[in-house]
This record gives structure tokens, sequence and C-alpha cells, in this order.
């Protein structure tokens, strides 16, 4: 069985900082590229960030120089280091293999930035 679980999530003013992990199943993860995806209140969940097998990553826009995105390939975890937040970072963020599959969502962790 499948299993991502997010944890990390809070309330941060902006400005700050929030670390977010992911563990994910053995054979899930190795075979996989990971990624961070989001969603926020009202809007339909997007994709963050991406960390390949090989390590090579890639972010969206908005989040680019203020988030890093990286893998523990021995602890089978994904990581989502969160600098620099905003309020329009505020979300539900979730863990997955990319592109994301639909039996692979886990509940999430919460991100609130307060302004």
């Amino acid at each position: 069985q499948v299993q991502l679980i997010e944890s990390g999530g809070g309330l941060v003013q902006a400005g700050g900082s929030l670390s977010l992990s992911c563990a994910a199943s053995a054979a899930i993860f190795r075979a996989s590229d990971m990624g961070w995806y989001r969603q926020a209140p009202g809007k339909q969940r997007e994709w963050v960030a991406t960390a390949t097998r090989s390590g090579i990553t890639y972010y969206i826009a908005s989040v680019k120089g203020r988030f890093t995105i990286s893998r523990d390939n021995t602890k089978n975890t994904v990581y989502l280091q969160m600098n620099s937040l905003k309020p329009e970072d505020t979300a539900v963020y979730y863990c997955n293999v990319v592109p994301g599959r639909n039996n692979y969502w886990g509940q999430g962790t919460q991100v609130t930035v307060s302004s």
C-alpha cells in the first residue's frame, strides 16, 4: 500500500520559514520523481516543485528562489524548505510522485502565512 505522510506545516508570519517533510513507501520513492503540490482555499491544486530521482529540481515560478526541495534516498523522504513565506503561500501542501497519481494523495499539511 502506498503511503505518503506529510508533516511540518503550521502558522507563520510573512517573511518566516517552515520546513515540510514527506515520508514515502520505499518502493514508490525509489522509482519515482517526487513532488510537492498545494491547494489554496477556493483554488485548484497546483504543482510546486519536483526532485527527480537523480536530484534535479524544478520549481513553479512563484516560489523559485524561496523554496528548496530535496530528497533523502536513504530515508525515502522528500523535503520542502520554505523561506520568505508570503500570505499567498497559504495552502494545504501535499507530496506525491510526479506526475501526481490520484490514489497516492495523502492528508496534506496546512501552511498558513499571516500578513
